[in-house]
């Protein structure tokens, strides 16, 4: 009798997680959805609804993108095929979720320039800034991990 297959999956695992492309992207997203989060923490709040999406946004995918790195390190993803569906459903509904609060800030600092204080205003264009960055890299992680998706069916 043979040992049964191991489900190989195209995500890597272990240290190779952080050395690999797209996963070195979730660094990046851990990186700068963590400054969104700070920054709109830090700032006077304007208007609360969209702040609270901002907040609720960028702690989200904070959270799951920490949960995902740490399951691809410890290797979760080679006990099944679906992990690969889930990489390209998560980083699409994030690529989502943070465009739409980048468009949001981006508006809400409009706002502020005419109405607000300018350290205010300062600290709002850096969270649009770090939030239509984390965006693109979320997007990007989206794409490259379709064609991964594509590529192993």
């Amino acid at each position: 009798m043979s040992a049964p297959e191991t489900s190989a999956s195209p995500i890597p695992s272990g240290g190779k997680v952080c050395t690999s492309f797209p996963e070195l992207l979730m660094l990046g997203e851990f990186v700068f959805g963590g400054l969104v989060w700070i920054l709109v923490a830090s700032a006077r709040v304007s208007f609360s609804s969209d702040q609270g999406w901002v907040m609720f946004v960028s702690v989200f995918c904070f959270v799951i993108t920490t949960l995902l790195l740490i399951l691809y390190l410890a290797g979760v993803q080679n006990s099944s095929s679906v992990w690969t569906a889930v990489d390209v459903f998560y980083h699409f509904v994030a690529a989502v979720f943070y465009l739409s609060i980048a468009v949001l800030q981006a508006s809400d600092t409009r706002l502020i320039l005419r109405y607000g204080d300018p350290k205010n205003f300062r600290i709002n264009i850096a969270a649009t800034v770090f939030a239509f960055v984390a965006t693109l890299l979320y997007t990007i992680h989206g794409i490259l991990s379709i064609l991964r998706w594509k590529s192993a069916s």
